[in-house]
């Protein structure tokens, strides 16, 4: 089946910069849109952004879109999330999904996903 594999949160300042990957093991995602989401402590599972399978479309969270950046590299099977200028209520546990359909453009719903990673956790202290 594969995995995915987040890495790159931590503990930072309100302002500062982290960068997430989620790196596929074990199976090809380079033919799927891929998404980023987070859930906070108390809340539901909320999207962040996602990108095409190419990497030519991209779609941002309005709480998060000036911000951060999507991006992948389809021959190393890994996606990033370049997150700038962090506000503590972007404190939360991030999770990388695999949108299950082929050559797709990426969606905001989670049911579109059908492979999730263990999640990384980012915490912005103000």
């Amino acid at each position: 089946q594969g995995t995915l594999a987040e890495s790159g949160g931590g503990l930072v300042q309100a302002g500062d910069s982290l960068r997430l990957s989620c790196a596929a093991a074990g199976r090809s995602c380079s033919n799927n849109a891929m998404g980023w989401f987070r859930q906070a402590p108390g809340k539901e599972r909320e999207f962040v952004s996602c990108i095409s399978w190419s990497g030519d479309t991209k779609y941002y969270a309005d709480s998060v879109k000036g911000r951060f950046i999507i991006s992948r590299d389809r021959s190393k099977n890994t996606v990033y999330l370049e997150m700038n200028r962090l506000k503590p209520e972007d404190t939360a546990v991030y999770y990388c999904a695999k949108d299950r359909r082929p050559f797709g453009a990426g969606s905001d719903y989670p049911a579109d996903y059908d492979h999730w990673g263990q999640g990384t956790q980012v915490t912005v202290s103000s």
